[in-house]
């Protein structure tokens, strides 16, 4: 059996506050914060764990395979992008056994809502789980910027993600 850790980084600026965009963060809608800026949904918590499971497969990154250049893609949901990148790395016989992902967020309060992103990131996962291993287990923690940096400032969200592959 081969063993393999990848890690994924995404970083999105918060849009104008006139935005319409409202934030998704691990498939988790909320409806009363000001969205990220992006091509896509700019789902950042599904984009650092995209690229944290296609590296270790030798699959190109997430912005390779779904450019923000092409316009099929604008307004993408993450989710459905994600899911797509566990079926590449399936197709490549790697199994995703475990993601950790760590949210860098001033606002909005995430402790509320770690469980439904997990939940979300693991069914996106899905098609990469193990047959017969219960599924991919997904840890989600929040972090705060503690007024240092862009994080720090609220003027954006960072999104850590490593992932455990086995072939």
């Amino acid at each position: 059996m081969k063993i393999r850790v990848g890690m994924g980084y995404d970083v999105h600026p918060f849009a104008p506050d006139d935005s319409p965009r409202r934030l998704v963060l691990g498939g988790v809608r909320f409806d009363d914060v000001v969205g990220l800026a992006g091509h896509s949904d700019a789902d950042a918590v599904a984009h650092a764990v995209a690229d944290a499971i296609l590296s270790p497969a030798g699959l190109p990154d997430l912005g390779t395979l779904f450019p923000a250049s092409d316009e099929q893609h604008a307004g993408a949901d993450s989710l459905g992008l994600l899911r797509e990148c566990a079926q590449l790395v399936a197709a490549e016989r790697w199994y995703v056994g475990n993601v950790d992902v760590v949210i860098n967020a001033e606002r909005p309060r995430l402790a509320p809502h770690m469980a439904a992103m997990a939940a979300n990131v693991a069914a996106a996962l899905e098609p990469a789980a193990e047959p017969m291993s219960g599924g991919v287990y997904v840890s989600v923690q929040p972090k705060r910027g503690e007024g240092v940096g862009f994080v720090g400032r609220g003027e954006g969200i960072a999104v850590w993600a490593v992932a455990l592959l086995q072939h």
